[in-house]
């Protein structure tokens, strides 16, 4: 059974530090093995120049990933970010970024994900990302 964006969007108000509540993020869709959130655009997230920050990225797409290993497993359960890679490809200005979390391997102790973030709208995504998620 997976998760409600509204029971999604609990899980990210009840088990994320007060810094990641901040990103504004919230759930636009789950399903079986995948999860999407949407980061909104915010002035204080962007760095010198007025592009979204890879820090704000990187953690987005973090908390996609537990979303979507949630959504998978039913519900919220202890897991830990083993690996993240990130790969940025351009720039995001005055948009939101919409964040989807794809699982590409999900064993009862470790998950594999794949992330595209890309602007709304947007057909080229601004960045790729893999994680490795250890399930407790």
């Amino acid at each position: 059974m997976t998760l409600t964006t509204a029971e999604a969007d609990k899980v990210l108000a009840d088990h994320f530090a007060p810094w990641v509540q901040a990103l504004g993020l919230s759930t636009a869709e789950t399903g079986e093995r995948h999860a999407v959130l949407r980061l909104p655009w915010s002035d204080r997230l962007a760095r010198e120049g007025g592009a979204l920050s890879g820090q704000a990225l990187m953690a987005a797409a973090d908390t996609a990933c537990v979303i979507a290993v949630a959504s998978a497993r039913g519900g919220f359960g202890p897991m830990t970010t083993v690996q993240q890679s990130t790969s940025f490809q351009r720039a995001v200005l005055d948009r939101d970024v919409l964040v989807h979390a794809r699982i590409t391997k999900l064993g009862r102790r470790i998950a594999f994900l794949d992330v595209v973030l890309a602007p709304e709208g947007a057909e080229d995504p601004a960045a790729h990302a893999t994680a490795v998620y250890a399930l407790g």
